[in-house]
């Protein structure tokens, strides 16, 4: 299951866009978290610790953070678990990775969330954290995800998701389609930076509904399947790989 369809303006075949998307993330890297600080009015982290608590991360867990970017959900992990070396963070991006590094010292695999090179049954919690629209499959990437999870392992992934209502949408269309990409670029001075908000609407816009996300982890293998919705915006959804806790 594709998270999106095809975006032309962008590539033009399924295949092109992982390599269209770690160009983009790559030259957009540095701005990367300037932007979201103030998109998200400073709350960004708070609100990523509070979501990693409440769905149950602590110490002593193994976290590994998929699509981890410049490490903002790894970061707020480290301050909950107050370490960071059972902290694996995955991430296709070389210029991601390199602004993840200067601020955390967890370990790094540069790799797609879909065939990760990693063990089976190795970690307690997975998170994503606003990235899950850039997988090329949900399905083959939830079911990896299982894979890596050891039996009783959660995965928690943090999304911004469309409203249904027509206001709802049109006020979500209006912030992050064209106040947040302007603003952007007004703050870095950078086109890239801009280019990548801009995409991150247009992929927002058209992601599948959340019955579908929910779907792709029940096919996947998953249980206790869940979303949480927040101000009818943010999506926090959360599922459990089966079996007993090791």
């Amino acid at each position: 299951m594709n998270p999106h369809p095809v975006l032309e303006n962008r590539y033009t075949r399924p295949e092109e866009r992982p390599v269209y998307v770690k160009q983009l993330f790559d030259e957009g890297a540095q701005h990367y978290d300037a932007i979201c600080e103030w998109g998200f009015f400073g709350t960004g982290n708070l609100y990523r610790k509070d979501a990693q608590r409440r769905h149950g991360l602590r110490p002593g867990m193994k976290l590994l953070d998929v699509a981890s970017g410049t490490g903002l959900m790894a970061v707020a992990a480290a301050e909950l678990m107050g370490y960071e070396k059972d902290i694996t963070c995955v991430e296709p991006s070389d210029g991601m990775i390199r602004e993840a590094k200067a601020k955390l010292h967890a370990t790094f695999v540069q790799s797609g969330g879909e065939d990760m090179p990693l063990p089976d049954d190795q970690f307690d919690f997975l998170t994503v954290g606003y990235a899950m629209r850039h997988f090329a499959d949900l399905k083959k990437t939830f079911t990896e995800f299982n894979r890596v999870l050891k039996p009783g392992g959660k995965v928690l992934i943090l999304e911004a998701t469309r409203p249904e209502g027509k206001f709802g949408s049109f006020l979500f269309r209006l912030y992050f389609g064209k106040i947040y990409p302007g603003f952007s670029r007004l703050l870095t001075r950078s086109k890239k930076a801009e280019e990548m908000m801009v995409y991150f609407w247009e992929t927002m816009d058209t992601c599948v509904r959340p019955k579908d996300i929910m779907q792709a982890f029940e096919a996947a293998g998953f249980v206790e399947v869940k979303r949480r919705a927040i101000f009818n915006v943010f999506s926090e959804y959360t599922a459990v790989k089966a079996g007993e806790r090791l």
